[in-house]
């Protein structure tokens, strides 16, 4: 089958977080043929480069979501193969019609933006706000609008121009004014509008694409987003205009996801009220088109129920990581550094190394022969080698009579160290490295470090945010998010206990070996894909005779045998017994009626 993988600031490009795992899947799936439909969040992620495609990948689209002028989108791809806006080479300026119809669709759209958030103490009186606090009500707009945008780019031209206009902004004053939004957002004022228009045009920059026909998304046989949001936008047109099924993959829900970068940004409180708002409202349209939804766990399936996600179409499908390089050290007898402790990751504030440190302090003063080696580099920015430096500069505070080297371990209590030195030449080696693995974080989705040190059969010690105890499963210790005292009781537990670190280390890769391979990954997608494909009817002519045909090419009817021709299918049904010619070649005139092998 055919499918259509789009993706978010990943996959083909070499940098972003979902590129691993759409490589192993379009790999591990060699059976099928795929379009990737790509997006990219950043000119320093597209100078990077493409990773090497395999041949099961047929065509590649690409289109950037972080320009601004819609003149310069389709500029800056590599290959040359980002797809053009709908507007005809330039800026489109729509008719008198056109623009009735934008101003009809963006006036929709952004009435159920503005009330969506407001709460019923926030709402005022009367019977506008009655009809803005119920839900389905503003759902209802807000397909409405997004699809009947979606009609207006598809036939008329691009939206960047229209999005960023005065009339568009003047929408979004009045729509904010109106009775029944909240009180944050009723305080927008022209900047926070102007701010929040160029974020909803590079939101719906999907819309714009021509990415809407036959040759395209309507040429595959299924949509599989990799991630919720914009990735999925393409997905929900394909569907509007063609009928593709749609299934929806997220490892870590994009709503939180923006909820928690939203919680740092420098914009007012007004727009960060909007694109919650906005985002919300996207989120429950992807669910609820969506034929299935797969979180990654069961902490983002939570997220997804309470956005608006049917039970029923929600399946909990594990990432899957690669074992293989972790084999020898998990199967071998040896419990690394008896006395160290190793942390594992990228360093930044989520991970709550301060607490980290704290901990150690206590267990340093309980088992004085103790070690902590702190392996990662520091998260990309300026904040995460600001977090790098205060946690060295913690570490020299805490231990003022041990030297804390910034690479070798030696006597040091306290170490921080890079994956590809000397002491630590590849990931294994660092989990290696001592006999419990800890992990402190505040903030965690499907906690990876956590997965490879189980692998690895290490015993674990973990904060309780994410899905680490759906992970954990009782292998290893949890204990409450910035609490040091219970951490350093669990890691001291561990460290008292040579047998019970080698116990729980022995379940833990037991355990990972069960549910966190690629091949239970892979295994999973090859029965979705079979199970999807088979519940949709088939759209596309069968292959040439020479090729031989595709799975699902034939509607299933076809094969029953007994007469029921439409009638002059068959002018020539041959003798009595002999079954006619059409149910022979099983194709075509069945209860459609037509050659083409729909259903």
């Amino acid at each position: 089958m055919r499918i259509g993988l789009l993706t978010d600031g990943g996959y083909p490009y070499a940098s972003g977080e979902s590129r691993l795992w759409c490589d192993r899947l379009v790999r591990g799936l060699a059976q099928h043929e795929f379009d990737l439909f790509a997006l990219s969040r950043s000119a320093e992620q597209e100078a990077q480069g493409w990773v090497q495609l395999p041949p099961q990948v047929s065509r590649v689209r690409t289109a950037p979501l972080w320009t601004a002028d819609e003149d310069t989108l389709g500029l800056h791809a590599p290959r040359g193969l980002i797809p053009r806006l709908l507007t005809g080479g330039g800026a489109r300026t729509y008719g008198r019609r056109e623009r009735r119809r934008f101003v009809t669709h963006f006036t929709a759209l952004a009435t159920s933006v503005c009330a969506s958030g407001a709460s019923g103490g926030e709402r005022g009186d009367g019977d506008a706000a009655a009809r803005c606090a119920d839900p389905n009500l503003t759902d209802a707009l807000f397909t409405e609008g997004l699809y009947g945008l979606a009609e207006l780019a598809c036939e008329h031209g691009g939206l960047p121009a229209a999005l960023r206009s005065e009339t568009a902004v003047r929408i979004l004053e009045a729509a904010c004014r109106a009775p029944g939004t909240g009180r944050t957002v009723q305080t927008a004022t022209v900047p926070d509008l102007l701010a929040f228009a160029a974020e909803l045009d590079r939101a719906l920059r999907p819309l714009s694409l021509d990415w809407y026909d036959e040759e395209s998304l309507g040429a595959v046989d299924l949509c599989h987003a990799a991630s919720g949001g914009a990735a999925a936008l393409p997905g929900l047109l394909a569907k509007r205009f063609f009928g593709v099924p749609l299934l929806v993959t997220e490892h870590a829900v994009q709503l939180r996801a923006h909820y928690l970068a939203d919680s740092g940004t420098p914009v007012s409180a007004p727009v960060r009220a909007l694109l919650a708002n906005f985002h919300g409202q996207l989120a429950t349209e992807v669910y609820r088109q969506a034929a299935l939804i797969t979180p990654g766990n069961t902490h983002a399936r939570r997220w997804q129920e309470r956005c608006g996600a049917e039970p029923a179409k929600v399946r909990t499908v594990y990432p899957g990581m690669e074992s293989g390089r972790f084999a020898v050290l998990g199967e071998s007898e040896g419990d690394g550094g008896p006395d160290t402790l190793v942390w594992v990751g990228r360093i930044e504030p989520a991970k709550d190394l301060i607490a980290l440190l704290h901990a150690f302090a206590v267990v340093r003063r309980a088992e004085p022969d103790a070690r902590l080696r702190i392996i990662g580099a520091a998260a990309q920015g300026p904040e995460g080698a600001s977090y790098l430096a205060h946690c060295r500069a913690l570490a020299d505070q805490l231990f003022p009579d041990e030297a804390v080297d910034a690479h070798a371990v030696g006597d040091s209590p306290v170490s921080f160290e890079d994956i590809g030195g000397a002491e630590v030449p590849d990931l294994a080696q660092a989990y290696a490295a001592g006999g419990v693995v800890v992990l402190s974080s505040v903030v965690e989705g499907f906690p990876i470090s956590l997965v490879e040190a189980m692998f690895c059969g290490r015993a674990t010690v973990s904060t309780d945010v994410g899905a680490v105890v759906e992970v954990i499963g009782g292998t290893g210790l949890v204990v409450p998010p910035r609490n040091p005292r219970a951490l350093a009781d669990a890691c001291l537990a561990l460290l008292r206990d040579p047998e019970r670190r080698a116990r729980l280390g022995a379940a833990a890769r037991a355990r990972a070996l069960e549910l966190f391979t690629v091949e239970q990954n892979l295994a999973a997608f090859r029965g979705i894909y079979l199970e999807l494909i088979s519940q949709a009817p088939v759209r596309r002519a069968p292959a040439p005779a020479a090729g031989g045909r595709r799975p699902f090419d034939t509607p299933p009817e076809a094969h029953v045998l007994g007469l029921w021709p439409e009638p002059g299918d068959d002018p020539d049904p041959g003798p009595a017994g002999r079954m006619p010619s059409w149910a022979v070649q099983g194709v075509g005139a069945g209860a459609c009626g037509s050659g083409d092998g729909d259903v």
